[in-house]
């Protein structure tokens, strides 16, 4: 587990993870409040130990911030203050921070406020996977999606990398609950998940868009997506899918999009649909990309 500890004195900082070295900790500093909140974006810690006082802008005003952001604000934070007033501990409980600890430390009373801490952040972070994993398939679902796709836009944009999607949708998947039944349908999805899951790499995030519908982020160039889109499509078709009732031969059709071009998020999902239904119309189990927002 990562620790950050935001505090503009560096003998409190050096203190506070001498007191915590022999947890196992992870632990990181930053020396001050604009500062912390850079080191929040980059090392995206587990918890956050932050100071009160400071002087370029205060605990407070940075617990704010975080608690603004929508991918940081579930990062516990513990405030450290030498102020015993109840006034700044009943302010800090109220924009988000989920305890104090008083300076001077007591090592014994530090770690276990923050074993406390971590344990509630490990029990969030199980239900926040629960919640963004769909059960059938067990890759990502549509709000993880939805979610994903703001924090690479995002990403893409500060970074001036490219990003590119890929929708996938199986050709004809009625007709397989039809003739095989529902339970023969979910047994294809799911060995359909498996396949586009060996198939991707590390850095390539599939999702289950919905239905019988994908969808892959891809940091990489329009070419580049299209080679992953052949090779996905060449995975799904190489060979039958094994279903109670027989064997079932399937194959997929691709729509590319890339972010060049496009001014948000949802532009890109509209172009990559776009894409996948020219490629329903040109027959199906092809890739189509979008034009003109991939360029080769």
């Amino acid at each position: 587990m990562k620790i950050l500890i935001i505090d503009d004195n560096a003998a409190d900082r050096a203190l506070a993870e001498a007191h915590l070295a022999e947890e196992g900790y992870d632990i990181v500093g930053a020396a001050g409040g604009l500062a912390g909140l850079e080191a929040v974006v980059f090392e995206r810690p587990d918890l956050v130990l932050l100071d009160l006082k400071m002087p370029d802008i205060s605990g407070f005003e940075v617990c704010r911030r975080l608690q603004e952001n929508d991918t940081l604000r579930m990062i516990p934070v513990i405030f450290l203050s030498g102020s015993d007033e109840i006034e700044d501990r009943i302010k800090g409980l109220d924009i988000g921070a989920i305890d104090f600890v008083s300076k001077p430390f007591n090592a014994f009373e530090l770690r276990a406020r923050v074993r406390a801490a971590l344990r509630t952040k490990r029990l969030q972070d199980v239900l926040r996977d629960r919640a963004l994993i769909d059960p059938l398939t067990e890759l990502y679902n549509r709000r993880a999606f939805d979610d994903r796709l703001k924090q690479e836009w995002a990403k893409s944009v500060r970074n001036g990398s490219v990003l590119a999607l890929i929708m996938m949708d199986l050709d004809g998947f009625k007709k397989v609950n039809d003739h095989f039944g529902h339970p023969a349908g979910d047994s294809a999805l799911r060995q359909v998940a498996w396949r586009l899951a060996d198939t991707c790499r590390q850095s390539d995030l599939p999702f289950r868009y919905g239905g019988e519908e994908f969808a892959f982020l891809l940091p990489q160039s329009a070419a580049g997506a299209e080679d992953f889109a052949q090779r996905l499509r060449e995975a799904i078709g190489s060979k039958p899918f094994t279903v109670a009732g027989g064997e079932l031969e399937l194959t997929a059709s691709f729509g590319i999009a890339c972010g060049e071009g496009i001014a948000d998020g949802d532009l890109l999902v509209m172009a990559a649909d776009a894409a996948l239904y020219e490629a329903k119309a040109a027959g199906k189990n092809c890739v189509r990309a979008a034009t003109p927002s991939c360029p080769k």
